[in-house]
């Protein structure tokens, strides 16, 4: 086990900057997971740890050793990539004890800790086959094997399930989960996939356009996401966001159409403001219904254990996610209630958190 310490890390190709002065600390042993769209800088940076990309700016330390001028194999890290990287004309025992080959261990010695890890990871069976013969999940744990063998510090993963079907990576994920505990080693996860992350993480690292935007358990990054890009990455719908303006007595909606009676906390009359509202977090009522918004059902997505319902609210979209026993047709009328507990608020201008709404009734007026 290692920890990691990145400092004011960058990362330019010419001018052109993809990281932008990545500040980040991980334990030893914790499984951490960079998540992001594709083009925010999480796979460079991954490379970044591992030595495969130089650093343009900034410090790495592995285990309190800076490592920016170590090589790859100095590093005590071990990569599994998202296309396997396997050598197709070698059998899956001499895919997974290659680089103890390289390094001149006994065949004797080879043999055994090949075996060993082929065990832990359910390999034994197809350790004389050839990658071609294998399913992708099979090749995934090769893949692992060939990282394990060598013993690292620290597990670094570019995306590896990406290339599997729906069902290998539920499966994998688990498979991935386990070996963390049984090693209790390092592992830094890199993925664009949002439940990949919140099922794998001990702590989430979101990042967007080079920057971490926020870092924290999954529950805490669900439940206060830091800025209004978390707010709508992290969560499947996405969360509701409706534009507003503070006004004397609150905040005037959808245009002046809608408005919530809140205390607006010294925030100036005419600031613009984003009010969030996840799709699990409202309550379908009657229309009509006293505090509630009336829409019109736009779409209703069957889930087996639930729906998730499309209206529209004023000309904009927004979703309610519910496994009650009710299912309204399209172009009826639905009435949505919502708790001021379950609203969140962002800036329109910066896009970060706004902690200064309090309701000022129990059920506010929308």
């Amino acid at each position: 086990m290692a920890s990691i310490t990145i400092r004011d890390v960058k990362k330019s190709y010419a001018k052109l900057q993809i990281v932008h002065g990545v500040d980040l600390d991980i334990a030893s042993g914790e499984f951490v997971v960079i998540l992001g769209p594709s083009g925010c800088g999480k796979s460079t940076l991954l490379r970044m740890i591992a030595g495969l990309e130089e650093i343009s700016g900034g410090e790495i330390a592995i285990d309190g050793t800076v490592v920016n001028k170590l090589e790859p194999r100095e590093r005590g890290c071990a990569m599994v990539f998202q296309n396997y990287a396997l050598y197709p004309h070698m059998s899956v025992a001499q895919n997974i004890g290659y680089s103890l080959k390289v390094a001149g261990v006994p065949a004797a010695e080879r043999q055994l800790r090949v075996q060993a890890v082929a065990r832990t990871l359910e390999l034994e069976h197809l350790l004389d086959r050839k990658p071609m013969a294998l399913s992708g999940g099979q090749r995934q744990r090769v893949a692992m094997g060939r990282a394990m063998i060598r013993e690292p510090k620290v597990f670094l993963f570019d995306e590896p399930l990406s290339n599997l079907d729906a069902k290998l990576r539920v499966q994998m994920r688990s498979e991935i989960r386990k070996l963390h505990r049984r090693l209790n080693a390092t592992s830094v996860f890199v993925t664009h996939d949002q439940v990949e992350a919140m099922t794998l993480a001990d702590r989430l690292v979101v990042m967007n356009g080079g920057r971490v935007e926020q870092v924290g358990t999954p529950a805490q990054i669900y439940s206060r996401p830091a800025s209004r890009f978390v707010a709508t990455f992290v969560g499947a719908p996405a969360m509701n966001i409706l534009e507003g303006t503070v006004d004397l007595d609150g905040l005037s909606l959808l245009g002046g159409s809608r408005r919530l009676a809140m205390a607006r906390a010294g925030l100036p009359v005419g600031t613009k403001v984003a009010m969030g509202i996840r799709p699990e977090a409202v309550r379908l009522v009657a229309p009509g219904t006293a505090g509630a918004l009336d829409a019109t059902v736009d779409l209703v997505e069957e889930l087996g254990a639930g729906r998730v319902i499309y209206v529209d609210l004023d000309g904009a979209s927004f979703s309610v996610m519910t496994s009650e026993a009710v299912h309204p047709e399209p172009g009826s009328a639905v009435g949505l209630k919502i708790s001021p507990e379950d609203m969140h608020f962002f800036s329109s201008d910066t896009g970060t958190r706004l902690e200064v709404f309090k309701a000022s009734v129990p059920e506010p007026a929308l």
